[in-house]
């Protein structure tokens, strides 16, 4: 159903403008939440993973040209249509490919369900960086990490950039929030803090492949970790640097990590 964007009050566009990442997501009633996934390619990716449309927002000249399998994948959804300088002024922002799509978010995992059959996880602690969230995302699905584990205190992974940054690599990793390290220790992981430490040994010492459960645990990026964070977890584990390097951004960390402990 193709709808011509007149006014930017128009009903229905409140998702693509006027509402927060929070009210999105809308924390007080989650069935009730919406995600926005911007580009052709991430929509593609979302909607094969089997992510329900809500509405889209696309430039006319796309309707048929980069969106037309969309569109026609969506089924008789609203399409809000317009010319680009238009709708660059709803959204705050000019549009990715010229592409939106808001949908439904996910009924929230388990963490058991998550982490059935995981060998090596991610648990990303306190992270709030869109950019970094979205690219340790698409280590994760690059390098054969089973599944990424979130702190209530890092950003959402269903935010808008981060989408966009991870290429549709949220909606192929299993995640879920986790609550508490125990949880961790009681499925038989065991953890291993990225820190700077006295006790830190080296990515590839020989103990940390010979375990059958890790998770990786990677902090703020400021910070990193919190010290009882740190002091509470099995491993400490630092990656070898030259040339007085003493430390990566934490995405370019994870990558180097997953590469070496997803072995």
């Amino acid at each position: 159903m193709i709808i011509e964007v007149t006014s930017l009050a128009q009903e229905g566009l409140e998702v693509f403008g006027k509402l927060t990442e929070a009210q999105l997501r809308n924390v007080l009633d989650p069935e009730k939440g919406v995600f926005i996934a911007e580009s052709p390619k991430v929509i593609r990716v979302a909607l094969d993973a089997g992510y329900e449309p809500v509405s889209l927002l696309c430039e006319r000249r796309h309707i048929t040209g980069d969106a037309a399998d969309i569109i026609e994948r969506c089924g008789d959804i609203p399409v809000y249509t317009g010319e680009r300088e238009l709708l660059a002024q709803l959204t705050g922002y000019t549009l990715t490919r010229g592409v939106l799509c808001a949908m439904h978010r996910p009924q929230p995992r388990s963490l058991a369900s998550v982490l059935d059959g995981a060998r090596r996880v991610v648990v990303i602690d306190g992270v709030v960086d869109t950019t970094n969230i979205g690219a340790i995302f698409r280590s994760a699905a690059a390098l054969g990490i089973d599944a990424v584990l979130l702190t209530k205190n890092a950003c959402d992974p269903l935010n808008r950039r981060a989408v966009r940054v991870s290429m549709g690599s949220a909606f192929l990793v299993p995640w879920t929030w986790l609550d508490s390290y125990d949880e961790l220790t009681a499925l038989g992981f065991k953890t291993v803090a990225m820190a700077l430490t006295d006790k830190s040994i080296a990515l590839d010492a020989p103990v940390l492949k010979a375990e059958p459960r890790l998770a990786i645990v990677m902090g703020t990026e400021g910070d990193g970790l919190p010290k009882e964070t740190i002091a509470s977890t099995d491993y400490v584990v630092r990656i070898p640097m030259a040339h007085g390097v003493d430390s990566l951004n934490v995405a370019a960390a994870a990558a180097v990590a997953f590469w070496e402990l997803g072995k």
